[in-house]
């Protein structure tokens, strides 16, 4: 049987639009990792055609422990719009989403284009700037519960994001100390060096990833390098400050 791509597209739209739970497509769909891409490419056309636009692009699975425990063998991506960039210090309303979930990463600010297979070296001269930033991941399946085709077609759980101050990417990277403060208790600690070792692989990997879907990622376009600690679920109340070695600091407050 064939699976009605547009449907489910729409589908997972509706519910990241309407902050409301739908089961796993899994449950009733056999889908192809390339079938999971179009569907979440069509579902992000739906926010474009609504007047969002497209800013970037985030990385997911970048941890050697969450692949395993996808049973996965590479990273998975996602696609940002400018609706989902919250302000650096400002609030989120808990009311946009169905069971958020907050991670520490680093964002890429790129000065050219990049895409296919590229090196290090030429990853970073594509560079023009590096930042602390915090993502807000929503899954919207039931329980957050999902398979590896799942949470591809629902844009590898992407929702939203703040980015703090922007830096020169001309220096190192690998291991830079992180840390997530809840209502200025420390939550979480972390490296850079939970993102594939260095975070420049992880923008290795975005170039390679979206060239086999036709894609590029584009001078001025965001990418996201993926989380370095587990993420946490978020409640109303929290202020969630994440503060990185060198980089400086980027937080919201989560409203209702």
């Amino acid at each position: 049987m064939s699976v009605d791509i547009p449907r489910l597209a729409m589908l997972l739209d509706d519910a990241a639009r309407n902050a409301t739970a739908v089961a796993q497509i899994s449950a009733t769909e056999t889908l192809t990792l390339e079938q999971a891409y179009e569907i979440q490419r069509q579902s992000i056309e739906r926010r474009i055609a609504r007047g969002e636009r497209r800013i970037g692009t985030k990385m997911g699975f970048t941890s050697r422990a969450k692949m395993e425990q996808m049973g996965v063998s590479d990273l998975i991506w996602g696609r940002l719009t400018h609706a989902m960039i919250a302000e650096d210090g400002g609030t989120i309303s808990r009311k946009r989403f169905v069971h958020p979930r907050v991670e520490p990463e680093v964002a890429f600010l790129l000065r050219k284009p990049l895409s296919g297979i590229v090196t290090a070296p030429q990853a970073l001269d594509a560079v023009e700037a590096i930042a602390p930033a915090l993502e807000i991941i929503d899954s919207r399946y039931q329980n957050f519960r999902f398979s590896l085709t799942d949470v591809v077609a629902d844009n590898s759980s992407s929702s939203a994001l703040t980015i703090g101050p922007w830096n020169t990417p001309h220096q190192a990277l690998d291991n830079l100390g992180m840390v997530v403060t809840v209502n200025g208790r420390p939550q979480t600690f972390g490296s850079t060096a939970a993102i594939m070792g260095d975070p420049l692989r992880s923008l290795v990997a975005a170039a390679r990833l979206v060239a086999m879907s036709g894609e590029v990622l584009e001078a001025g376009h965001i990418v996201m390098a993926g989380g370095a600690t587990a993420a946490f679920e978020l409640f109303v109340g929290m202020h969630v400050q994440l503060e990185v070695e060198r980089l400086g600091r980027t937080s919201f407050t989560v409203a209702e």
